[in-house]
């Protein structure tokens, strides 16, 4: 279907971009918008719509096309979901901020050019809404440009986005010289040689890799979502990083046919490693929103653990098993969004009352916002995918795939799946570290500094945002059939086979009941019979108790209360100690510790510890070897002496009379 008429339906999400002058009623019209396009994108999945909008620009040979298929509309519900949530929270949030205007029309622009991205279905489209989300998230990097951690940030931010687009444009460049279109759809048709699809799926996967920030081109990530506004970082990590997994199913499934097992064991390696490595960083971390960002490169690495298998599979043409880890692949994108975007905006709740996102300053919380202590912990319980929660169901799926896939008769591959199961499981324990540390540190214990002593619950606007993302993450973990249905109708799609009746039996009750019988979970009983367990022991307490409620101080190794200091407490720092020292081999920890005062009386310590990321400091090294041997050659090439000038002059004048003269 094409035509000039249909692009006027997506004009709505154009008006919050133009009431920017008027902040809070931009937000509202935004969150009612993306509500409105998440209930028709909810409602058009199922129904196999699939259709191309195209109209010529003002300039020519320009052409703008937009795909509307299943799998755009369920990455795009994903916008439109964390877009109505972060938009209500932003009411309130931005009340801090000097320049409230600025920042709501690059909100706004940034959720329209993550959607657009989506829905591009050319190349020149494409690179011109990429362009666009890169620099307007850029921007948003460097809000509080005063700051020159955000503007280091922002500088390394950008030049790894534009590095991915240089190998972005290079598998268009590829895949136009074969197809001699610019149109997604024909790159659907070609057959490449084996070595130039092999060039296609490395440039694609270092550039949108790059994005997703995936081991080892990762670190420009842990510094850029940390220093953006927190409801820019939950689109950051949430949703603007899902695009390059968006592009990368398109790329895989759609314009590469017939990819050999290769392809999607390296995907699969790289998606282990980057799990592994962004987790173990995660663990050390004392800054909530460079954890959280650490981790964000972990559940990437998840989503490509899923999307590997699922190439595996395909290449053996075992359609059960491809079937289930793609679901795997769609449902973990979609917990992810859920249970990080609730996390970012918990995170940006307690810098809003605190002015702190260090856990060391930290602690007590519960007791002064413990209606975002417990949102925050419903974040944490999905996002260590503990059950009955949602990340529990996606990784669950996952692991299926691996363990099933260790039953086949391939001899590598059922010798390589347990493996990689085994990584998955150890990332898995590693974040309930991480996120134990955390909660425990800021949320548990007593206040560290006076920061935490006038910290409060934020308004309604924030509370409600986290409050309906928190019921997501119980809902679709203990209801899982209506996301395994959506991804199962994209799957339909794509690749024209359905796994939903092996994933979803005995309506909806039980999950994983294939032709394989591994193993079957209901995440729906067991929250019941959680439920049936706590009411059950509550009530026998309360009838053989006599129902005093007696009070004790907590025991702290003999001491009183009135010995006690804060110091008495685990800091995020000792937390984590012990790791950092078993693994010290994978951390670059610079640790000192000085006096000051009276040298043998009672003198105070200060200890500093700082954590580099090994990867950023090697290319980092590599970078500044690079920079002081072009500083080198141009000193020779351009050393400030007019007769090198005067040399090179005459020099060009006598090659252009030779060239003359010889022809």
């Amino acid at each position: 279907m094409s035509g000039l008429e249909k692009p006027f339906y997506l004009l709505p999400l154009v008006i919050p971009l133009i009431l920017s002058f008027r902040p809070k009623i931009s937000l509202i019209l935004q969150s009612l918008t993306s509500l409105v396009f998440l209930i028709v994108s909810i409602y058009l999945i199922p129904s196999n719509t699939d259709f191309i909008v195209s109209f010529q620009s003002a300039i020519p040979f320009l052409t703008f096309s937009y795909r509307v298929d299943s799998l755009s509309l369920f990455f795009a519900g994903l916008v439109f979901l964390l877009s109505l949530v972060s938009s209500i929270y932003s009411v309130s949030y931005i009340s801090e901020f000097k320049h409230k205007k600025i920042l709501t029309f690059l909100y706004n622009l940034f959720i329209l050019s993550i959607i657009m991205v989506i829905l591009s279905a050319n190349v020149p489209t494409f690179l011109i809404w990429w362009e666009l989300m890169s620099v307007v998230s850029f921007l948003l990097v460097i809000f509080d440009y005063k700051k020159e951690e955000n503007l280091n940030a922002g500088i390394l931010y950008m030049f790894m986005t534009h590095l991915a687009t240089i190998f972005i444009i290079i598998s268009f460049i590829l895949l136009y010289i074969h197809s001699g279109s610019l149109e997604f759809k024909n790159f659907t048709n070609i057959n490449l040689p084996e070595n130039i699809k092999f060039l296609v799926f490395l440039t694609s996967l270092i550039g949108f890799g790059t994005k997703a920030g995936i081991f080892p081109l990762h670190f420009w990530l842990p510094k850029a979502h940390p220093v953006a506004p927190s409801n820019v970082s939950a689109l950051m990590s949430g949703v603007m990083i899902k695009t390059a997994i968006y592009m990368l199913i398109r790329f895989y499934f759609e314009f590469l046919k017939d990819i050999p097992v290769s392809f999607g064991y390296i995907v699969l390696f790289f998606g282990a490693l980057s799990a592994m490595y962004g987790i173990l960083y995660a663990y050390v971390q004392t800054d909530i929103k460079k954890l959280l960002a650490y981790s964000s490169m972990e559940n990437i690495g998840i989503i490509l653990i899923a999307l590997g298998l699922s190439m595996i599979f395909k290449s053996f043409n075992i359609e059960l098993l491809m079937g289930l880890s793609f679901v795997a692949v769609l449902y973990h994108t979609l917990n992810h969004t859920v249970f990080k975007g609730l996390l970012f905006l918990g995170a940006g709740s307690i810098l809003f009352k605190t002015h702190t996102k260090n856990m060391e300053e930290l602690g007590g919380l519960n007791k002064l916002m413990p209606k975002t202590g417990i949102l925050f912990l419903i974040g944490i319980l999905g996002i260590t995918a503990l059950p009955p929660f949602n990340g529990f169901v996606s990784e669950w799926l996952i692991y299926q795939s691996l363990l099933y896939g260790s039953l086949l008769n391939y001899e590598f591959i059922s010798f390589t799946m347990p493996l990689f199961a085994s990584v998955l499981a150890l990332t898995g324990a590693f974040s309930i570290g991480s996120f134990a540390k955390l909660y425990g540190t800021t949320f548990l214990g007593i206040g560290r500094t006076d920061k935490t002593k006038k910290a409060s619950e934020p308004d309604g606007f924030m509370l409600i945002g986290m409050g309906f993302l928190a019921l997501m993450i119980i809902v679709s973990g203990i209801l899982p059939v209506f996301p395994v249905y959506l991804a199962d109708r994209v799957l339909n799609q794509i690749e024209s086979f359905s796994v939903y009746k092996y994933i979803i039996h005995k309506n909806g009750l039980l999950l994983i009941s294939t032709d394989y019988d591994f193993g079957r979970i209901s995440t729906l009983l067991l929250a019941i019979a959680g439920i049936v367990i706590f009411v059950s022991t509550y009530l026998l307490i309360r009838l053989i108790g006599n129902g005093n409620t007696r009070e004790y101080e907590t025991w702290a190794c003999g001491l009183e209360e009135s010995n006690l200091t804060v110091k008495a407490q685990y800091s995020a720092t000792g937390f984590s100690q012990p790791i950092r020292r078993i693994l010290s081999f994978i951390y670059k920890v610079e640790e000192s510790l000085s006096f000051s005062g009276k040298k043998y009386f009672l003198p105070k310590k200060i200890y500093r510890i700082r954590i580099d990321d090994r990867i950023e400091n090697l290319i980092l090294s590599i970078t500044n070897v690079f920079i002081k041997f072009v500083l080198k050659v141009r000193y020779f090439v351009q050393p400030g002496i007019i007769h090198v000038y005067i040399a090179y002059m005459i020099f060009t004048l006598i090659a252009f009379i030779l060239y003359f003269v010889r022809w």
